[in-house]
């Protein structure tokens, strides 16, 4: 009885330790499994967040995109345009002192067309003055008179400027690139094809770094088209008007300007008439005079009658 009861205590207390065993191992898993869900839901929402910072870093102001323009008014490249008209006492004086407050801004005169010297005289300048100065050389020209109009329009050019720095690096690095395989061209027929495309290469190269300096040129330095306009010269009309009342208006006007032109080509025309007419006259009249009188004949007497021979005795 005690070696049977002793086997049955050895198997009992095998199988507890076998079920506490897998206890432990139970316990074990279920907490790492519950450690890698916990683990994965914390980097779940750190993942989002890196992400949305990454977004909000692409999309920042300061972010180094590729080829990003920057954001800031003082950065961006911008055209200025101006054309105001200005009518004033005195058109040259006018013009004189324009001159000078474009000197003063560090600008200069790019056009200048002055028609008639009276007081309908008009002068259009064309103003080249630095960005910066644009907007006090206008309120300095709009003082000299009385303003009868303005328009100041702006062109935001940053991202046209950026992608041309682009297109220009990147053919840069195209005709160097051609340069190299025409050094190592070792036929005619390779050497002749490389020189075509280096040429190629090369002239667009050329029509970007032109456009690029023109548009250089348009954001250094406004443009301002100034008129300057005298006392008695007319408004440029801005509605053209229709209707009958305007066609007949319109027909009068070049009635009177078509008879206006024939008085001034009779008016030129009549001094040479006195002068050659009167005597042609004169002459026409002594010619039809000297037909018209008729030639004094002296009167011719008859013979006397001859005798008959049967009348003699």
């Amino acid at each position: 009885m005690d070696e049977r009861t002793g086997r049955r205590r050895g198997a009992l207390l095998a199988a507890t330790a076998l079920a506490a065993v897998l206890g432990l191992t139970g316990c074990g898993a279920g907490d790492s499994g519950s450690r890698d869900a916990a683990d994965t839901a914390a980097e779940a929402p750190a993942a989002n967040g890196g992400a949305a910072d990454k977004d909000s870093a692409a999309g920042a102001p300061g972010a180094a995109g590729a080829g990003a323009p920057d954001l800031r008014v003082d950065q961006r490249a911008i055209i200025y345009t101006g054309t105001m008209r200005v009518q004033v006492d005195d058109v040259d004086r006018a013009a004189r002192e324009v001159a000078a407050a474009v000197t003063r801004a560090g600008g200069f005169i790019g056009g200048d067309q002055r028609r008639s010297a009276e007081a309908d005289a008009v002068a259009e300048l064309q103003l080249r003055v630095p960005a910066p100065k644009f907007a006090g050389v206008v309120d300095e020209v709009a003082q000299l008179g009385k303003q009868q109009s303005r328009e100041i329009s702006t062109q935001d050019v940053t991202e046209e400027t950026v992608d041309l720095d682009a297109r220009i690096i990147s053919q840069r690095a195209r005709v160097d690139s051609a340069r190299r395989l025409l050094a190592r061209a070792t036929s005619i027929t390779d050497l002749v094809s490389l020189e075509n495309e280096l040429g190629r290469r090369e002239a667009d190269l050329a029509s970007l770094e032109a456009k690029k300096r023109r548009l250089a040129d348009l954001t250094a330095l406004s443009t301002i088209t100034v008129s300057l306009a005298g006392p008695a010269a007319k408004t440029p009309e801005e509605k053209t008007e229709i209707g009958f009342l305007v066609g007949l208006e319109g027909g009068w006007k070049a009635f009177v300007a078509s008879l206006t032109v024939l008085l001034t080509v009779l008016g030129a025309l009549l001094p040479w008439l006195v002068a050659l007419g009167v005597p042609l006259a004169l002459l026409l009249v002594l010619l039809r005079r000297r037909r018209k009188t008729p030639a004094l004949v002296a009167p011719v007497s008859a013979p006397p009658p001859v005798p008959s021979a049967r009348s003699a005795p």
